[in-house]
């Protein structure tokens, strides 16, 4: 592990340190603020980590690492629970990429719902109408037995948007590329969660720890920050929740890897590809049972990636910037984290306010995307610098690939 230590440490939070990794990087005062909030709570194990990707966010920050002892704050994982991404190397080269790639993007578009319509009701473009049979396939093998557990306890979870949703994209920042290496390999790299029903479980157990928080008279510095104290029966029922919905999450990638492969390989101007050559699967809005200083504890990774010794994880940037595949440094410090892309610097409404179609077009030149009003809020120009973003990190993570993309569908 590099030696050269990056962060700096805000310690006049009264409550424990936070370190933060954003030597060059812009913070709100209102992250900061957030950050202490979290820092006063009882229960934090040693301290708070933050990334370079550092943004405001509902009750914890978007870019922080909060280690828990005895407790686990269902807004600080937040809504999109497993939201993560997925990339996998293919065998295809910059070379075998036709020259106009806007049927390649509608292929892709084709095989994989994205995005919202009719309200999220049943003529939704973003749900599937008919689900395929890989998909029902994998609800019932790995997720329905479990969900029916949940929601029989809970029954408010119940939502006709979980095997609909089981393989499609979402909306906002969720993402399909089509990349190339710095030697011109050829990846497919998605970014997405648990979609509705994760929402769902989410917004619900959020509900209920405000409203154990007055039930019990705790007053703290942001009700966001309502927490679960471990023993109790809603920590217990989180907890599986939660596992359920991440894991949901990881399977949503994996068949939107499938089917967008499969729509790769009907295009005809592309010639035969496999796509086993290196693959990646990695949550960044999780929380998990782990080690730290020689106790067990849980970590919530609210914008954050697992970056244990020798681990891979994806850093994408915005819209026209370049993307990265890492290998972690087992950074202790940070709880062995890294930071999960490279972190809005303004607000959606803030971006549309500011930014033109034209300005958008300019941006994301040599991309084929979406270059309407629809998606002016996910612009380059939103996002932060992710040179900057890598830079501030060196220490926790190594770059192993630099992906530039060439196509990109958003939700």
């Amino acid at each position: 592990m590099d030696e050269t230590t990056q962060y700096q440490v805000m310690s006049e939070t009264g409550g424990v340190p936070v370190k933060h990794w954003t030597r060059g990087v812009p913070v709100e005062d209102a992250a900061l603020r957030q950050l202490s909030n979290v820092a006063k709570l009882p229960f934090i194990h040693k301290w708070v980590a933050v990334m370079p990707d550092v943004h405001v966010g509902v009750g914890a920050t978007v870019g922080s690492v909060i280690p828990t002892k005895g407790a686990v704050i269902p807004a600080a994982v937040g809504v999109d629970l497993g939201c993560g991404m997925m990339a996998v190397q293919t065998s295809l080269r910059a070379e075998d990429l036709p020259d106009g790639l806007g049927h390649v993007r509608a292929a892709i578009e084709s095989a994989v719902p994205h995005g919202r319509t009719d309200d999220g009701r049943r003529r939704d473009r973003g749900a599937w109408g008919d689900p395929p049979r890989a998909v029902t396939d994998t609800w019932g093998a790995s997720l329905a037995k479990r969900f029916e557990v949940i929601t029989d306890k809970h029954p408010k979870i119940r939502s006709s948007n979980h095997v609909v949703h089981l393989g499609t994209l979402g909306t906002g920042n969720h993402f399909i590329e089509i990349c190339l290496d710095e030697q011109d390999h050829v990846w497919v790299m998605l970014h997405s969660g648990s979609r509705g029903v994760g929402n769902r479980i989410g917004s619900y157990f959020i509900g209920l720890a405000k409203e154990d928080m007055k039930r019990w008279f705790v007053n703290l510095p942001d009700q966001n920050l309502a927490y679960f104290p471990e023993g109790t029966e809603h920590f217990d029922d989180y907890c599986e929740a939660v596992t359920w919905a991440q894991d949901f999450a990881r399977l949503n990638r994996e068949l939107m890897m499938a089917h967008t492969l499969a729509a790769l390989r009907q295009v005809r101007d592309l010639p035969p590809f496999s796509a086993d050559l290196k693959a990646v699967n990695c949550h960044h809005n999780y929380v998990a049972r782990e080690r730290h200083y020689g106790e067990d504890v849980l970590v919530t990774r609210k914008g954050a990636v697992r970056a244990g010794e020798g681990e891979l994880g994806i850093i994408p940037g915005s819209m026209g910037a370049r993307s990265y595949i890492v290998r972690g440094k087992g950074n202790r410090d940070s709880f062995c984290s890294c930071s999960h892309g490279a972190g809005r610097k303004m607000s959606r409404t803030e971006a549309k306010r500011r930014f033109t179609v034209e300005d958008h077009v300019e941006a994301t030149q040599g991309i084929e995307c979406r270059k309407d009003a629809s998606v002016i809020d996910e612009t380059p120009g939103a996002y932060k610098s992710i040179d900057d973003v890598m830079a501030a990190q060196s220490d926790l993570v190594e770059v192993v690939h630099t992906l530039r993309q060439v196509v990109c569908v958003k939700g």
